[in-house]
């Protein structure tokens, strides 16, 4: 190993017990975006509490970080007229059910520190910041300028980003540490399908329909589900037993069904994950349906819950509504229902749709307007990015895939995935870090952790894929 090397791992090896602490304290925060905001706090009092706290641990390790208006903080190190981005996000989603440790109360066991948020996306967040003090403390030179750019709404609608590219402006140039290694050159697109069915009345039915709920982030796949019917309790709970034993994989979707006045409420468990991901988890919300409509559950409703369920019941590749396809740059397309409820005369479903590269968003609303208007469901998109790709011959890619070898001693490549990083917002950026290839992905997930060990591993990548992509 060069000198430089020997004295930028020797800077990172003094801090790591200061970098645990500091990424401990960012845990502590449920930084959850809020519906209510305030000034210089656009998406909550939480999220503000996690940018103030980002912004003092900051000024302590000798940064001069700028709040940008609560949207998002960032600091640089480095001189020069480039600039290199690296963005991370202090966002997370919800906690969601199943957790053995407490979500917010950061815990190390076995060597592995478990809290929400500490994959996705605060350690590396953290990671990113010590790497670039061990970098100066090291005194390696940079020929260009190292932006760290840690954004406030990544999980819910990328306001910060675009709020940041109007006010300040990004490079062209960077990574995001936020999915996995070796390194991801090809995004494929996010498209939010929103489909909203009027019930004004549910009409006359022998289990009539009062409410579903399930999910809070289209994102996230949902491990709970829970419906309201109406109609006699013992009957209810015979057929959702009888459903139960006819499937396969009843084990991976417990029901519980307690009555309440004049019927029963059911309840479907799941297994939570990433949306980019749904073949991982176990949709409950996508098992409710097909439970509803091996029920007959529904008056006025009854038809579009049994679309639903033949659409998505046991669905991840858009087979259900005719949009199933791959290419061979960012694989197959894959979609998620996160989000399901049934309140206040109107049923809506939101999907998760990550499609290929050669697919557009015009091409599936087109196509599940198509298979669901007959139904009478509306369509409509929400927040979304299109398809991002840069070739393994650009010298970001290189540069970068060289440091993780020199570190590691791994092989390199590339690699397409669902998931959406901030690496799309800039021309020629790819997400790289922080999952390893051996490791299980659990962003979003119950129960997430990264080893203490890959935690620092991971500082080591980023701060020589920093002085490979700035260094002289």
């Amino acid at each position: 190993m060069t000198t430089t090397g020997t004295g930028l791992d020797q800077a990172i090896e003094s801090m790591q017990n200061d970098l645990v602490e500091t990424l401990k304290g960012w845990l502590r925060i449920p930084s959850l975006k809020a519906p209510v905001s305030a000034p210089n706090a656009p998406f909550g009092p939480d999220i503000r509490r996690m940018l103030d706290l980002t912004l003092a641990d900051a000024t302590r390790l000798g940064f001069s970080p700028r709040d940008i208006d609560g949207y998002a903080a960032d600091m640089e190190i480095g001189q020069g007229e480039e600039t290199v981005a690296v963005l991370a996000h202090l966002d997370v989603v919800p906690a969601g059910e199943g957790w053995h440790t407490p979500p917010f109360e950061p815990v190390v066991k076995d060597g592995k520190l478990y809290a929400r948020g500490v994959v996705d996306n605060k350690g590396p967040s953290v990671a990113a910041m010590f790497a670039m003090k061990a970098i100066r403390d090291a005194g390696i030179p940079l020929k260009k300028k190292v932006r760290l750019v840690l954004g406030c709404d990544e999980e819910s609608g990328w306001a910060d980003i675009a709020y940041y590219k109007e006010h300040i402006g990004l490079p062209n140039v960077g990574f995001s540490p936020d999915a996995g290694y070796p390194l991801i050159n090809t995004e494929k697109g996010i498209c939010r399908l929103i489909l909203e069915l009027a019930l004004p009345e549910e009409g006359v039915a022998p289990f009539p329909i009062r409410a579903i709920h399930s999910g809070e982030r289209a994102n996230v796949i949902p491990s709970a589900a829970v419906a309201e019917l109406g109609g006699d309790f013992q009957t209810i709970q015979c057929k959702a037993i009888a459903f139960a034993k006819k499937t396969s994989d009843a084990a991976s979707y417990p029901i519980q069904i307690e009555p309440i006045e004049g019927g029963a409420q059911v309840t479907v468990g799941g297994v939570g994950g990433h949306a980019s991901m749904p073949e991982l988890g176990k949709n409950a919300a996508a098992r409710l349906l097909q439970l509803l409509a091996a029920l007959e559950a529904g008056g006025k409703s009854r038809p579009a819950i049994a679309l639903l369920a033949k659409a998505i019941g046991g669905d991840t590749d858009g087979t259900g509504f005719g949009i199933a396809g791959s290419d061979g740059v960012s694989g197959p397309l894959t979609i998620n229902l996160g989000i399901l409820t049934l309140a206040e005369g109107k049923l809506t479903a939101t999907f998760d749709v990550r499609y290929p590269v050669l697919f557009s968003e015009e091409q599936i609303v087109r196509f599940v307007t198509m298979r669901t208007e007959e139904a009478g469901f509306t369509v409509r998109t929400g927040h979304g990015n299109p398809p991002h790709h840069v070739p393994e011959t650009r010298p970001v890619v290189r540069a970068l895939l060289s440091a993780y070898e020199k570190v590691t001693g791994l092989p390199p490549s590339t690699m397409a995935i669902g998931g959406g990083t901030y690496a799309r917002a800039m021309g020629e950026a790819v997400a790289f870090g922080s999952v390893f290839p051996d490791e299980e992905a659990l962003a979003h997930q119950a129960d997430e952790y990264m080893a203490l060990d890959r935690l620092f591993l991971n500082t080591r990548i980023i701060a020589h894929a920093i002085v490979a992509l700035a260094g002289e």
